[in-house]
């Protein structure tokens, strides 16, 4: 639903900063943690992203207002919201430095220590997000920015998978970052973390093939992606100690996970069809799962506003659309995150949206395999069993009818 082209504003300008809060918190659990002693304090990351975010998700509800389409071309050219992402990349390296210093030169509980990883994993696993806005932009300094967020989580490739592979085969059951229905995040993760490093490295070697150039040269963005997290991981064990190398491992698999249960949400069960050609419709609105929840919208640059980015991926993240014909999730992203996590409470959640989306028809639809069968019986008809027929009334004895009894 569009809003009025005549002096449209975008009201959530003064909003968008709130997005920078996400590395800061790291800082705000060192005060608390300082100042108290309490290994809980490192839990304050997660809790805000993962509780009170949803939260408040909950009470304030959805924006549906999309910009009119006179307004797009002076938002896109509005040196504000990019900076906003810029800003991201310092926040960031920041809060993974507070990170690897706490790690080392502290003595942590077991509490701390998981709370410190989860923090510095949930902070660079969100920077997957920004550096997921930068990678789809034409200019060369933010595309270079986009793999500079991607070194602490160590998931360079992204850059070229995302790009090159998930958008030319998203909602097939070729793209390894299309989750299928009756799959769980379980059975995905695998599936997708090689089967994305796999898909990269393919795309970005055929690159150089294709013109009859080795792929082991620094403009592989495969393996310039990686050397910036070799880069990285070696200052940080000079600053902190080698020790610190288990801590960067440990976040990197929170934060690239993070970055793989979104992908498990975003299409999940969705299917593009075969034309007559043979080929595969081109994507739509109908082949991304949104959610118009302002505050998840607001701290992910409007990443929930799945559709528009896929149809249309150079679009900057304040000039994005939510449509009508989009399936729509039933919370938030940060809500969906955790639900994921819970294989029963996802289906349950899921399962029957993915088939009202396509009128009951499973075959439309991006099946498991596995679960094809228990997707098909669970939506088979209960046929109550035939009851067995009752016994025949008593009838007269053989050979005729009965007698009267003398009385009779």
């Amino acid at each position: 639903m569009a809003a009025a082209p005549t002096s449209w504003r975008d009201t959530r300008k003064p909003l968008w900063p709130l997005a920078l809060l996400v590395p800061v918190l790291p800082a705000v659990g060192w005060a608390v943690w300082h100042g108290t002693g309490a290994p809980w304090a490192w839990w304050l990351t997660p809790v805000v992203v993962f509780g009170l975010i949803p939260a408040v998700d909950l009470l304030i509800g959805d924006d549906r207002e999309n910009p009119p389409e006179e307004a797009v071309p002076a938002l896109q050219a509005d040196g504000y919201y990019r900076w906003l992402t810029y800003l991201w990349l310092p926040a960031q390296y920041a809060a993974l430095v507070l990170c690897c210093a706490v790690w080392a030169r502290h003595e942590l509980s077991w509490v701390a220590a998981a709370g410190l990883v989860a923090t510095a994993g949930v902070v660079d696993g969100i920077a997957i997000n920004t550096a997921h806005e930068l990678g789809h932009k034409r200019e060369t300094a933010e595309r270079w920015l986009s793999k500079i967020a991607l070194a602490p989580t160590a998931y360079g490739h992204f850059y070229v998978e995302h790009n090159r592979g998930h958008h030319t085969r998203v909602a097939t059951p070729e793209d390894p970052a299309s989750s299928r229905l009756g799959e769980s995040f379980w059975a995905f993760w695998p599936r997708t973390v090689l089967g994305s490093l796999r898909s990269a490295w393919r795309l970005e070697t055929s690159r150089f093939r294709l013109r009859g150039r080795t792929p082991w040269t620094w403009r592989n963005d495969v393996l310039n992606a990686w050397a910036m997290t070799a880069l990285l991981y070696a200052l940080l064990a000079v600053a902190f100690g080698p020790g610190v190398l288990v801590f960067l491992a440990l976040q990197a698999v929170v934060g690239f996970s993070l970055l793989e249960v979104v992908n498990y949400l975003e299409h999940y069960g969705l299917a593009r069809q075969r034309t007559a050609a043979g080929r595969y419709e081109k994507v739509d609105p109908r082949h991304s799962w949104n959610s118009d929840r302002i505050v998840t919208n607001v701290f992910l640059f409007q990443l929930q506003r799945h559709s528009d980015h896929h149809a249309n991926p150079l679009r900057r993240y304040q000039t994005l659309r939510s449509f009508d014909a989009s399936p729509q999730l039933p919370a938030g992203y940060a809500t969906m995150v955790v639900t994921a996590l819970v294989p029963p409470l996802w289906r349950r959640v899921m399962d029957h949206r993915v088939l009202a989306h396509y009128g009951g028809e499973l075959d439309l639809a991006n099946v498991h395999p596995p679960a094809r069968d228990r997707l098909r019986a669970a939506r088979r008809p209960v046929v109550s069993p035939a009851r067995p027929a009752p016994d025949p009334a008593p009838g007269p004895p053989p050979g005729g009818s009965t007698r009267r009894s003398a009385a009779g």
